[in-house]
């Protein structure tokens, strides 16, 4: 937690959040990296005890990997900011928070479906489920402040693209970098291989801590590469890529938002995508994002079809999914946690399912496998599994299983 303030902080995931599965099976919506910038970063910014609402599954981990608790049952009268998880982590967010505050008076930022974004409540016992949130705050005067929420998942690519010049300037204004040349800023430790090419007309490159990229890499910003990513020899990034820490990058990458300690480590295109940690994508995984009619891509979630209104649209893949070489995912597919795919995907896949199609087969992947496999995949990394972690392969198992249900009945 933060230290002791006037007021408690208390972020909290509402009824809307299951609409960006499977992008949060595995982490608290505030933990959502766009643009690089997650929400929780902001949020531990403010001067003030935080706490945390989120889904029963994910309180361990909250606790373990953010450092926040549920609030207190039995906690006293005080002023309270309640902030969705879903607020798109855009710069400006702090800045509107604190002037949320500072003005001192009970007041919520709506979005424009009525949703809260934010709130601030003078001198009131804080909430400890989203239901009394709704309830403190359904009478409050709404503030002139404007924030953005996550609805769907394509919406996090669609905003990344958006706010990515947004959130490199900052950086680069907040940063503590060197200038290694015009438009690209290092912090220590980076290495640049001979012959890379790098273009920062249209943004900066930034890369973080011991970032090494190989030799005969192409580089068009914005471009932002998180502590210890390795990007392979001949690899192109361009048009607004976000890699999060300790990532292996290889072959073509564009507009495309990558969670820590995900391998994409050989030839082939990611384009206009979302991919949760502990993603391995084999050699030669290629996704479509365009369409044969270059018309609006639909996506399909939990039996509702959506208009993206987005003409490029890649793929969305949940935490601890693998594909084999040489794997085909077609426009705007959404893929489930803890998934094996073989050959072309056709259609959205479900967690925890090994998905062959093209040789006639599908079938359940058995938690033991993938607790199994992720203390390999720790172990690679030199992390620690710890019961925390394999407690949420067996609760995501038992929370996805109505994914497969429905698919099996549609015979997919």
């Amino acid at each position: 937690m933060t230290k002791s303030s006037p007021f408690v902080v208390i972020v909290f995931e509402d009824d809307a959040i299951d609409q960006l599965q499977p992008i949060v099976t595995a982490r608290p919506g505030y933990a959502i990296s766009c643009a690089s910038f997650r929400l929780i970063d902001w949020i531990k910014s403010l001067d003030a005890t935080v706490y945390g609402i989120v889904r029963p599954h994910l309180q361990t981990l909250q606790r373990e990997d953010f450092g926040i608790d549920a609030p207190p049952a039995n906690g006293t009268a005080t002023s309270t900011l309640y902030i969705n998880a879903r607020v798109l982590p855009h710069p400006s967010v702090l800045a509107i928070l604190r002037r949320l505050v500072s003005e001192g008076q009970s007041a919520a930022i709506r979005d424009a479906s009525g949703m809260i974004g934010a709130a601030f409540v003078r001198s009131t016992t804080p909430a400890v489920d989203a239901a009394e949130i709704r309830s403190q705050c359904r009478d409050l005067p709404t503030h002139d402040a404007s924030l953005t929420l996550f609805q769907w998942p394509h919406n996090v690519v669609a905003l990344h693209m958006k706010t990515m010049p947004d959130a490199m300037q900052y950086r680069v204004e907040h940063g503590d970098y060197q200038q290694l040349q015009d438009g690209v800023f290092v912090r220590p430790g980076v290495k640049i291989g001979q012959y890379a090419v790098i273009d920062t007309s249209k943004g900066p490159i930034i890369l973080e801590d011991d970032v090494q990229v190989g030799p005969f890499c192409y580089l068009s910003g914005p471009v932002y590469a998180g502590a210890k990513t390795r990007v392979i020899e001949h690899a192109a990034l361009k048009d607004s890529v976000s890699l999060g820490h300790t990532t292996k990058i290889g072959g073509e990458v564009e507009a495309s938002v990558i969670e820590p300690y995900t391998n994409k480590q050989h030839h082939g295109f990611l384009g206009h995508s979302y991919l949760g940690s502990w993603i391995n994508l084999g050699a030669g995984t290629c996704n479509s994002d365009l369409k044969n009619t270059y018309g609006p891509i639909n996506m399909e979630y939990q039996n509702a079809r959506i208009a993206t209104e987005m003409q490029f649209m890649g793929c969305v893949m949940g935490d601890y999914s693998k594909t084999a070489i040489n794997t085909g995912i077609f426009t705007g597919k959404i893929v489930g946690v803890c998934s094996m795919l073989y050959g072309f995907v056709a259609s959205n896949v479900p967690s925890f399912v090994t998905y062959a199609r093209l040789f006639g087969q599908t079938s359940t992947v058995p938690t033991e496998v993938m607790i199994s496999t992720q203390a390999r995949m720790f172990a690679r990394r030199k992390v620690a599994q710890r019961d925390c972690d394999r407690q949420l392969i067996l609760d995501m198992y038992n929370l996805t299983e109505d994914e497969r249900t429905q698919t099996n009945q549609i015979g997919l």
